[in-house]
């Protein structure tokens, strides 16, 4: 079958913007400062190091042990029942994805994001696509202080690599505590209410966010979701605590 012209022709000027990207600014690893790979700023060392589950339960995203099928369920997703359908998680939080993290939540490493939105897209690429992607919003005064929404600067190029549409629809009405001072039990209490959804909003959405630990405040937005008429919500993330 014939490739068109003009495919052909668009993939040729962003190969070549590429390679004129890299002989101008060649990458450079950002965990260990060595020549990166082309057009992504991690080499292959590092790359062959990123912490990666196996297996991993489908519901919440934990480990699974290695005599587990892929695509099983934990004891603990047995036995209760969840609003997000299923969890789909990059990489574990475990170096050097958690420093990498960190630097882009709280030092606005913007090239730290960038990198982990790009192995993202390689993990995720074969997942249940949804009708939209949803990102996991800051309440404003958390936004002002932080300047910038982590989950939302890494839903934004998720959407346009996958061609999915960005929706808006979910809020967090108030400020919550840190969750990361809480236990789960707390975690859980503080984030009642804490969302809701409203306008047009598709069947089926994946919420993005940066990590999942307990899974509160993913369960809190998909069930205000749910709660808006969505039927299946997923959750895409970055990396999951073990």
């Amino acid at each position: 079958m014939r490739t068109p012209v003009n495919k052909t022709i668009s993939d040729i000027v962003y190969m070549a913007g590429g390679c004129l990207s890299d002989l101008l600014f060649p990458p450079r690893c950002l965990v260990c400062a060595e020549p990166g790979q082309p057009r992504r700023d991690l080499c292959r060392a590092c790359a062959a190091g990123l912490p990666v589950a196996a297996r991993a339960c489908i519901h919440c995203g934990l480990p699974l042990p290695a005599s587990e099928v892929p695509g099983g369920c934990c004891g603990g997703c047995r036995s209760r029942r969840s609003p997000l359908t299923e969890v789909h998680a990059g990489f574990l939080y475990a170096a050097p994805v958690d420093g990498l993290l960190r630097r882009f939540k709280f030092h606005r490493d913007l090239a730290a994001g960038r990198l982990l939105t790009q192995l993202m897209a390689g993990r995720l690429a074969s997942v249940p696509r949804p009708q939209a992607l949803v990102a996991v919003p800051l309440h404003r005064p958390r936004l002002r202080q932080r300047g910038y929404d982590q989950a939302l600067e890494l839903a934004r190029p998720l959407a346009r690599r996958f061609r999915l549409p960005l929706a808006t629809g979910l809020r967090r009405l108030h400020a919550t505590a840190a969750q990361s001072v809480l236990d789960a039990p707390a975690r859980r209490r503080n984030l009642r209410g804490a969302f809701v959804a409203c306008g047009r909003l598709p069947p089926h959405v994946a919420l993005v966010d940066d990590v999942m630990t307990t899974g509160a405040t993913l369960e809190a937005a998909a069930r205000a979701l749910r709660r808006a008429g969505v039927q299946r919500v997923d959750a895409w993330v970055c990396a999951r605590a073990p």
